[in-house]
Parts: structure tokens; C-alpha cells; sequence
């Protein structure tokens, strides 16, 4: 499909001319139709015919006319919508471009709200009532803590019947009752003004120093990129709360993009305190009717702040002048599946293009990150004191080699120790495991076979809690079975290793009086519950915290004076080129959760390699010579960020075809020879089968200065594909699964 469009914002065509309209369907070019009678503009949202279906587009731009024009139709329905402006466009283009996803790809993820073509309209809706009920049933009170937990958002009947899981009776029923009100409202409602000027927290001399210089970046109204590194607890939030601040005061549009979608009530509840009002929201917590209400009002400049996950990049903002991606370094940015795509820099090329400022925020940045600010093409901005009197937890090892274990124990007793002695202070411990579930692997005491995914090559985890198994790659549960399901004996399975379910169980044991709270993201609670839960701990409702790494982003519990990690040596397990990055991100923004208030904290990481130059690096506290060296690393195997990688990946449900077509590919790479490209593999990926599809990949290398995409598309079509074999590309690969 070509992308060589005029772009010009002022273009309308007449009724008649020809227009090149671009649909989310899965064809390679543009099509031509008809203006209708009223004309249309450049980026109009349309509905066109395309054979007997009446599908979304966008008019592009001229019709080339090569076709027949007796034959060629006309757009059905111009959209009430705010037109495509030509920075969306071209960001679709160029983003599209690199990523090497295809054209109409790019316009779906910039069309993911429902209902677009209907108009605007009255909407029935359904919100908390003021009276209540004789009688509580567990559908009722599902039903009402739906409405409570999400009291911001609008719900319609099939939606409140959905997130609630209950029949419409029940929900008629509350009315009836005047538990819940039935209201008419306009289907897309703007939202709330913010306050720029409204009253804040004190900030300390660095935060307002730190605070003023992202004013000025916003202020200039021209493309920049600044790296916002803090230490935990430094209070970078609202450091570059001041930058969207002066966003709003500029009437401009924002938007704050985090990682985690768990963190999200918190956080709106943290900027309503800031800015007066909630901003709005999108990511896969809102309702499919408060999406379409984002999507509209942010095109119409009349939703200031957006929070939301990675796809809220794809939003059609009016006047973008400011995006944080808070949380940078998180893996989460990354899309893993359909479109490839990194939030990160994704971020910065929108950005650039709508000519607004950028901040990227973190304790512990991407080495990709950290080296453009060391090499002058980020501005960066260092707070290297936490706020107010707590100080930095100091950071030791308790050594596994030399600790008596106990059989099924992973608490050491030099920990447990520690942790006895908090107890007795009336102080919280926090014991990390980045593992879910009770245990990651269920095998048989007789014939040893570990209980596997019937659709993957991954063993099934156990989550007691929630009564089953679970594959964490394809999402399949079963029962716990009573059999082993290869040789039929009965009562022979048993757990292997630990995952933050079977720690506390332990923990349980080891402190019998301590009140003890799992934090894990698979623990099927709403967000409001999260919330409760997390206010809770920080009021000392809890003395143990046993966590995932949900636990490391973002919360702070004033109490949290120790923190206990089980497996520090479990991220260095491999060869992920970028094992040691993530480790040290990980072990220091867990660690940065003990001493953040008055009270010094302190961090013990169980080790069986206390001499490993990662966990070195993170007892001595020097960031800055860890980068250096990570980097220097890096530099001398030409790997990113100064070198360039893209992942293929072949995936199908026949192993002998799938291999055949990669060893064919690598057998002839000829046409990467003008990138001088290095290509390694085939190889089968770490988790070989994945929803019944076999997957192999292939690694291409090339310097830093070389585009890979033009060669790398030329070299995929130069081969003929068999029907049942997708190939995908991942420009800059994060991960290698």
C-alpha cells in the first residue's frame, strides 16, 4: 500500500470527486469512492460500501481514478465525528512504517471505540440509587459494588449485566427497588474541566527546580524528549504533575500512559486531589461505552488528561502538547501480539510529529533510554533525594549457599529473623517472589511427568487459591486433578517450587500471629478492591506483604521497613540479552519500597550468587557505573541501543513445515546483503508451542545506522507462504519468546 499522501488540512472535496478512503479491512491499497452529496473533507471518518457490508474508513486523500467510474460507489455516511487530523496521519504512517505492521492494522488500533457510526444520541444508563434493599443477595451486591467501584463511569444494562455477571432481572429488580437509578443521559458526555491552578502539595526546592524546568519544555511548544530520573520515593509524579500543569494552563491536551492497569484508581485519585476533577480514562477497566465517550471527546478537545495503557497512544487528541510514559522502563510498554509495537518510542514519534514535549519517567531507566539522554539527544533530569526525612533503604545479601534449608521452605532463617524483629517493632515486612500461583510446576511421584498444557509447550501452574490450573501463555484452566492424567494414579501429585500462594502458606506457618496479604495480579479482584486493599496495608491492616511485582510499582506503605526478596537469582536464569538490566530494575524498585517514610529501611536479597556482578552492582548502590558498564557490554557486541535486532517469527500448526520454511528463509538471505545483516537461527523459541501453533525464530543483526525495514520486507515476500504459516516481524525484540 502506498503511503505517499499529500497531506493538507484545509482539502474538502465536492460532491462527485474522486477520494482515496482507507478501511480498517484486510486489503493492501487505498480505495477509490465518490464524495457524497454534502462533500467531504481530508480525515473525515466515513462509512462506505465495500461489496454487500457497509465498513469504516477514512479519506485519505485524491482518488487515483484507475478503475472504472461507472463502477465506482459512493460513500454512504460521513461520520459525526472530528475529523482525522494529518499529525494522526502521518504518525499512522510513519509508525506503521517502522514497525512494519500494515496500513490498515495501524488504522484499527486508531479506531478501537464502539459505535462510531452511530450519531449522537440519548443513552439509558444506570447509577447507584439512594435506598435500600430488604434483602441482599451475593447477584445484588455484585451488581451495587459494580456500580460502586466504577462510580465515574457510565454502565448500560448489558454492560453492568456483564461486569456484574448477572441476569437483567436482577438489575431490573434494583430498580424497581430504588437501589439503582435508570437515567437518560447524552451517550457522549464531556468530561469535567481541570483545574491548572488548583491548590497542590508543597514541593521540596529539588521538585520545584525539577518541576519548573518540564514547565519550560512544555512552555517552548516544540519537540522534546526529557529522561525524569528519580530515585523511589523522590515524588517524580508530581514533579511532572507541574509539567501537566502548565499543559492545561496552555490549553493543550495530555497524556499519561502507566504500566500497570492495578495502579490506575490510585492514581486518578492522586491527579482528581491535584487538578480537582478525574481525568479520563482508557485501558481494558473501562466500559466499552466510556470508551466511545474517550474516543469522541478527546477528538473534540474536550477530555484535557487521558490515563491510560499503550494503545491509548493511538487516541485521536485534537491538540496533544504533552505525553508521560511513567514507569518507562516496563516490559508492559511493549506489544507483544498483532501489531509490534514499543508504547516508549512510539511515544517519542508522536510526540515529534504533533510537536510536543515527552517525559519518561523512572527510578530505573531502559539502558535505550538512559544512553540518549548520555548522549545529549534526551534532556534528562536527575532527583537524587527522597521527599521529606526518609532516606534510602540500605541493601544486603543473605547468602543461600551457607543458610540450612528446610525441605519445601524458602524463607531463610536469617530472614525470618529480620522479619520476627519488625513484628516486634510493630513494622511491616514485604516478601517478594516474582512467581504467581502456588507453584509452577505439578508433577507425578510415579511416572514423573509434569502436568502440561494440552495447547503449549508450558507446564500448567497451580493456583490453589483459585481452585485450578492455569497456562500462562495461552490462559487455559482445568481442575486440579485428583490423577496423574498420564499414568491414572491417584494422589501421587505433588507441587514443585514456590510461587507467592505457597510462600504465604509458609509465612503463615513461620509467623502463625502475623496478619499476612497476598498482592498478585491474578488474584481476579476489582480495581476499587485493590484499592481497599492496598489503603488497608498502608494503614498497618497487614504485617506481612507477600507480593509479585505488582508490589513494585508505585505504592508506598509508610510501615514497610524490610523487604525480603525469596529468588533474587531467578531474572539472571538464561541468556535474555537483557537479563541483568531487568534484574537490577526489578531488585532496586523493590528495594526502594522499605524506609519510605521516617523510619529506615532495609533490603535482603536471597542469593545463591552473591559475587554475580548484577547483584554487586545493586548492593554498592552505583547506578550511574551500571549503566556504563551495561553499556559498554552492549556497544562491544553491537547490540541495542547501539546495534539493531528484529525478531522473525514463524508460527504454524505443522512443526516440519514451520521448520522447513525457516531453514528455506535463512538458506537465502541474499537480499539483507546491503545491510550487511547477520542472521542467526532458525531456532525454536524457548516456549516451542503456543496455542497449538510451533514456533521458530530467526534473529537479524545489523549496525546502528542501517534501517532494516526496507530489506526485511523485500526479504519476507520474496517467499511463498504457505496458507497455515504466519510470519511476524519485531523491530527491536524485547523479549525473545
Amino acid at each position: 500500500m502506498s503511503d505517499q499522501i499529500k497531506h493538507d488540512s484545509i482539502q474538502t472535496f465536492s460532491h462527485g470527486e474522486l477520494v482515496s478512503v482507507l478501511t480498517t479491512q484486510p486489503i493492501d491499497r487505498f480505495l477509490d469512492y465518490k464524495a457524497p452529496k454534502n462533500g467531504v473533507k481530508l480525515g473525515s471518518y466515513v462509512e462506505i460500501p465495500l461489496g454487500p457490508r457497509k465498513v469504516i474508513g477514512v479519506v485519505w486523500g485524491v482518488g487515483k481514478g484507475d478503475y472504472d467510474k461507472s463502477k465506482i460507489r459512493m460513500i454512504s455516511n460521513v461520520l459525526e465525528v472530528s475529523a482525522m487530523k494529518p499529525e494522526m496521519m502521518e504518525f499512522l504512517l510513519r509508525a506503521g512504517r517502522y514497525t512494519l505492521t500494515p496500513l490498515n492494522v495501524m488504522l484499527k488500533l486508531a479506531t478501537r471505540a464502539p459505535g462510531l457510526a452511530n450519531p449522537p444520541s440519548m443513552n439509558i444508563v444506570y447509577a447507584k440509587g439512594n435506598r435500600t434493599i430488604d434483602r441482599m443477595t451475593p447477584a445484588r451486591e455484585r451488581v451495587l459494588n459494580a456500580l460502586k467501584d466504577n462510580s465515574d463511569m457510565q454502565f448500560t444494562a448489558k454492560e453492568l449485566k456483564e461486569a456484574a455477571n448477572v441476569s437483567i432481572s436482577v438489575i431490573k429488580g434494583l430498580v424497581s427497588q430504588g437501589a439503582i437509578s435508570e437515567l437518560e443521559t447524552p451517550r457522549d458526555i464531556p468530561y469535567s474541566k481541570l483545574d491548572p491552578y488548583f491548590p497542590s502539595k508543597k514541593l521540596t526546592s529539588a521538585q520545584k527546580i525539577a518541576g519548573n524546568t518540564l514547565r519550560d519544555y512544555v512552555r517552548m511548544g516544540t519537540y522534546s524528549t526529557t529522561l525524569l530520573r528519580g530515585v523511589t520515593g523522590s515524588g517524580k509524579t508530581e514533579v511532572y504533575l507541574e509539567a501537566v500543569s502548565e499543559c492545561l494552563s496552555l490549553g493543550k491536551q495530555a497524556l499519561i500512559l502507566i504500566p500497570e492497569i492495578a495502579l490506575t484508581v490510585e492514581f486518578i485519585d492522586r491527579l482528581k486531589k491535584r487538578f480537582g476533577e478525574k481525568p479520563a480514562q482508557w485501558h481494558s477497566g473501562v466500559t466499552m461505552t466510556e470508551k466511545r465517550r474517550c474516543w469522541r471527546m478527546v477528538g473534540e478537545d474536550k477530555a484535557q488528561v487521558v490515563v491510560g495503557a499503550r494503545s491509548s497512544l493511538y487516541l485521536p487528541f485534537k491538540n496533544l502538547g504533552l505525553i508521560v510514559v511513567d514507569e518507562e522502563h516496563d516490559t508492559s510498554y511493549k506489544q507483544e501480539d498483532g501489531a509490534l509495537y514499543s508504547a516508549r518510542d512510539m511515544a517519542v514519534m508522536r510526540a515529534s510529529i504533533e510537536m510536543g514535549a515527552v517525559i519518561l519517567a523512572s527510578a530505573t531507566p531502559s539502558l535505550e533510554t538512559w544512553a540518549n539522554a548520555d548522549g545529549g539527544k534526551y534532556n534528562r533530569i536527575d532527583l537524587t533525594e527522597r521527599f521529606g526525612d526518609a532516606i534510602m533503604p540500605e541493601i544486603l545479601t543473605i547468602d543461600m549457599r551457607h543458610q540450612p534449608m528446610l525441605k519445601n521452605s524458602w524463607i531463610s532463617p536469617q530472614l525470618k529473623e529480620e522479619v520476627d524483629l519488625r513484628l516486634e517493632r510493630d513494622e511491616q515486612s514485604l516478601l517478594f517472589l516474582n512467581r504467581r500461583g502456588y507453584a509452577p510446576i505439578t508433577v507425578c511421584r510415579k511416572c514423573g511427568d509434569q502436568v502440561g498444557c494440552e495447547q503449549c509447550d508450558a507446564r500448567m501452574v497451580e493456583h490453589r487459591f483459585n481452585g485450578h490450573l492455569m497456562c500462562h501463555q495461552c490462559g487455559e484452566t482445568k481442575n486440579i486433578p485428583n490423577a496423574c492424567p498420564t499414568c491414572g494414579e491417584v494422589d501421587c501429585l505433588t507441587a514443585v517450587g514456590p510461587g507467592v500462594e505457597r510462600l504465604a502458606e509458609e509465612a503463615q506457618e513461620k509467623f502463625p500471629n502475623a496478619k499476612i496479604s497476598v498482592l498478585s495480579s491474578d488474584m481476579l479482584i476489582s480495581a476499587q478492591a485493590l484499592k481497599a486493599r492496598i489503603k488497608g496495608i498502608a494503614s498497618g491492616e497487614a504485617d506481612i506483604i507477600i507480593g509479585t511485582q505488582l508490589v513494585a510499582k508505585g505504592h508506598n506503605f509508610p510501615l514497610l521497613t524490610l523487604v525480603g526478596v525469596i529468588d533474587s537469582d531467578l531474572a539472571l536464569m538464561g541468556g535474555d540479552l537483557r537479563a541483568a538490566e531487568r534484574t537490577f530494575q526489578l531488585m532496586r524498585q523493590v528495594a526502594g519500597r522499605a524506609g519510605r517514610a521516617d523510619k529506615k529501611g532495609t533490603a535482603f536479597l536471597q542469593t545463591h550468587q552473591p559475587e554475580h556482578s548484577v547483584i554487586k552492582a545493586i548492593l554498592n548502590g552505583d547506578e550511574e557505573e551500571f549503566w556504563r558498564s551495561e553499556a559498554k557490554q552492549r556497544h562491544l557486541a553491537g547490540m541495542p541501543p547501539f546495534g539493531r535486532l528484529a525478531g522473525i517469527i514463524l508460527k504454524g500448526p505443522n512443526i516440519n513445515n514451520v521448520l522447513s520454511l525457516a531453514n528455506h528463509m535463512v538458506r537465502n538471505t541474499s537480499m539483507l546483503d546491503s545491510i550487511n545483516a547477520k542472521v542467526y537461527g532458525p531456532a525454536p523459541a524457548p516456549i516451542a508451542r503456543v496455542r497449538g501453533n510451533y514456533r521458530y525464530r530467526i534473529l537479524v543483526k545489523a549496525s546502528k545506522d542501517i534501517m532494516l525495514q526496507s530489506a526485511l520486507l523485500k526479504w519476507r515476500n520474496s517467499f511463498k507462504v504457505p496458507n497455515d504459516i504466519q510470519i511476524s516481524i519485531d523491530i527491536d525484540p524485547q523479549s525473545f519468546y
